[in-house]
């Protein structure tokens, strides 16, 4: 495979999971994962992590409470206009500016048809 895979969810967009144990919750993309397909959404697949006291000048120890990635064909993006679920197309358009043709590519909602 030549080069990264691409995604059609980017980092900052609103998303809701539609499978696993969190199915329902909203949150924020934090990270994208394009090589293992994976992201990272504030307040999901939330994990508890034993973590040994550092070295001196480091953090302490104890139980942590993190966020896990979560496959991104588990998610989906949260269509602005009506708060639910959606899938994604492409749109291109013809921008024409200082005399040349330049197309531009935006991500719209299905259902609404609004951009993202």
């Amino acid at each position: 495979m030549a080069g990264k895979p691409k995604l059609k969810i980017k980092k900052n967009d609103l998303v809701q999971v539609i499978s696993g144990k969190d199915k329902g919750l909203q949150g924020k993309v934090i990270s994208v994962d394009p090589e293992r397909q994976r992201v990272l959404v504030e307040g999901v697949n939330r994990i508890t992590k034993h973590v040994k006291a550092g070295q001196p000048g480091g953090g302490a120890g104890g139980i942590e409470v993190t966020e896990a990635p979560i496959h991104v064909s588990n998610v989906m993006i949260v269509d602005p206009e009506t708060g639910k679920p959606t899938r994604i197309r492409i749109r291109e358009d013809q921008v024409e500016r200082d005399g040349r043709t330049k197309t531009v590519r935006t991500r719209v909602a299905v259902k609404s048809g609004k951009d993202l």
